[in-house]
């Protein structure tokens, strides 16, 4: 199984980078982000599927509608909690002037250098909670304060210019003044300067590090199977960038988004505190957060439209 998924996901790459444009510059439309949008859901939903005919056939019903739920529960979650990810490229890209029809290969870079960083992450969980299983209350622990911060902290300027790492590479790397195509860096004079576009990429790496930070544990509130926590996480990753291009032109009208995923995190991270006294069920887990961010997204639409009609 462990080999299969990993041949699933160097194929799914591959076909990016070389059959379907990836190494092409152009603007995204809508119409092509929701295309590849549904297909990356439909690929989730098609492994589960799989996932529970194996189980099924070779070891029982009983684990095979446990895995395959959990599966669901926690690509759901990460799907949801990716949308804060969707927010940050959005500044970075607004705050270097990146094009459009440049982003699409920063991104793709950043899906890659996210899996192999939670690929790493979720082993070393799953090893630490192994032999500590108490870890699972920190983590709880941490989802709640977090889950609070994001109720009740608010969101700043979000001015990129005092960020510590872009003032790092500013003041030890050569960075050219312009973005230079596509390139990440390119020889001036015989010396390798690196492009506003290797900042970009960089930034997403750390931006999407600083959310599997939150993400993780709240999968491994679902579940400790490493290999429902690897490949949930994977596949919601897969589809994040498609997920962007879809979303990025009205991520203003999604107000009570944060709200709501500030509210995911406070109930997992509860579900993982009071697991010693009451374990909550996955498919009442699922509904849940299902519940909780359609009804962020919903209340967000219906304000927002309300807004534009008064206007």
């Amino acid at each position: 199984m462990w080999t299969g998924f990993f041949g699933l996901v160097f194929a799914f790459i591959i076909m990016d980078l070389y059959l379907l444009g990836g190494r092409k510059a152009h603007k995204v439309s809508i119409k092509e982000a929701a295309g590849w949008s549904l297909f990356w859901v439909a690929t989730a939903l098609t492994f589960a599927a799989g996932l529970w005919w194996w189980l099924d056939a070779n070891v029982g019903r009983e684990l095979a509608n446990l895995r395959a739920t959990e599966f669901i529960t926690g690509y759901v979650i990460e799907k949801s909690l990716a949308v804060d990810n969707v927010f940050v490229w959005l500044m970075i890209f607004s705050y270097f002037a990146v094009p459009p029809e440049y982003q699409r290969r920063v991104l793709l870079y950043g899906v890659i250098g996210a899996i192999v960083m939670r690929t790493i992450m979720i082993f070393a969980g799953a090893v630490l909670i192994a032999k500590f299983h108490w870890i699972l209350y920190l983590f709880g622990a941490f989802l709640l304060l977090t889950g609070v911060k994001m109720l009740l902290v608010s969101e700043g300027d979000g001015d990129l210019s005092r960020n510590p790492v872009l003032r790092w590479m500013r003041g030890r790397l050569r960075i050219t003044d312009r973005i230079e195509d596509e390139s990440f860096t390119v020889i001036n004079s015989g010396v390798r300067w690196f492009t506003p576009l290797f900042v970009v990429l960089v930034l997403v790496e750390i931006s999407d590090l600083i959310f599997a930070v939150d993400s993780i544990p709240a999968i491994f509130a679902i579940t400790t199977d490493p290999f429902i926590v690897l490949t949930s996480n994977i596949f919601a990753i897969l589809g994040l960038r498609a997920m962007y291009f879809l979303l990025a032109d009205m991520a203003e009208r999604f107000v009570y988004l944060k709200p709501a995923l500030a509210t995911v995190l406070l109930f997992i991270g509860s579900k993982m505190l009071i697991v010693e006294w009451y374990k909550i069920p996955i498919g009442v887990s699922l509904s849940v957060v299902g519940v909780i961010i359609a009804s962020g997204v919903i209340a967000s639409l219906w304000v927002t439209r309300r807004e534009g009609a008064a206007a």
